[in-house]
């Protein structure tokens, strides 16, 4: 059940900021938070709890021990303290935060810290060399359309999983399209590169992995961010580092133009809870957000 309500503004403890909300991504990983599948990623906090990862906003007050960013400051960043983003205002914590780029829009901003540094995480992971090709498991989503992207100025062959309905957006990036709906996906795959792959990303899980995880040349380079259970097949889940260095990153590249988040969907504050289904329905091309009023 999903809920309004009115409540003060959280106050900022030692080594976190409170931030006025001007723009909240959507991601998959809200969803299994509210199942409480992934409790440590949210502080351990109790239920009820405010939705939310993705947050980009305004600083309004720093706690104890900030000293590298300051009120006023323009900031994106992860709640990881169970604070959430669905709110007009929330703490995060100044070590998971960094400062926004001017050239950057609040909206660009909130889609980095989970769907942007995923992608980053995965391919560093995996660490490919130039002209290797990687099969990337549920290429049309926010994460997969950014890690096709970081992959393709990488110097990678990059082919891709998803239905139909994301080809379009997936080839426009570069991308060789592997269809769902025309089944036997491991077998499309053997015909584009009989010898498999070089690297494997999955961001799927479940059947959708195992039906592709074979395509992996070498186990060790297959690396889910869906499922995990693989390494029972081999693979690795992919190792997060939530710090700085890798929002900037990402940040950096977006301002280049390296990298678009291809925001599809934005709704107000008031319809947190359909942004929330559109994105939990799995159909949802790129990347949803939320946004506050300036």
């Amino acid at each position: 059940m999903q809920s309004y309500f009115d409540r003060p503004d959280p106050q900022p403890r030692e080594g976190e900021l409170l931030v006025r909300l001007r723009a909240a991504g959507v991601a998959r990983l809200d969803s299994l938070l509210r199942s409480g599948y992934v409790p440590a990623l949210n502080g351990h906090v109790p239920f009820p709890q405010v939705m939310g990862m993705e947050a980009a906003g305004d600083v309004l007050a720093a706690g104890a021990g900030v000293t590298d960013i300051q009120v006023g400051d323009a900031v994106f960043g992860f709640a990881l303290n169970g604070a959430g983003t669905y709110a007009e205002t929330t703490v995060l914590p100044a070590a998971n935060v960094a400062r926004k780029p001017e050239k950057l829009s609040y909206e660009s901003a909130a889609t980095i810290p989970v769907s942007g540094t995923t992608a980053l995480d995965a391919l560093d992971g995996l660490d490919l060399p130039e002209g290797a090709t990687v099969l990337i498991n549920g290429v049309g989503g926010s994460t997969g359309l950014v890690t096709a992207q970081l992959a393709g100025a990488r110097g990678l062959k990059v082919i891709g999983t998803g239905s139909d309905g994301k080809r379009q957006v997936a080839e426009s990036l570069g991308v060789t399209f592997v269809s769902y709906n025309a089944g036997d996906v491991a077998g499309q795959v053997r015909a584009l590169q009989p010898a498999g792959v070089d690297g494997l990303i999955d961001l799927v899980g479940g059947e959708s992995l195992r039906a592709v995880a074979g395509l992996a040349t070498d186990v060790k380079r297959l690396v889910s961010v869906a499922d995990m259970s693989v390494p029972e097949l081999g693979g690795t889940f992919v190792v997060r580092r939530l710090d700085r260095s890798g929002l900037e990153t990402v940040a950096a590249l977006m301002v280049a133009g390296t990298v678009d988040p291809h925001i599809t969907r934005s709704f107000s504050f008031d319809e947190a809870a359909e942004a929330l289904a559109a994105v939990e329905s799995g159909h949802a091309t790129g990347k949803v957000i939320i946004t506050f009023p300036a």
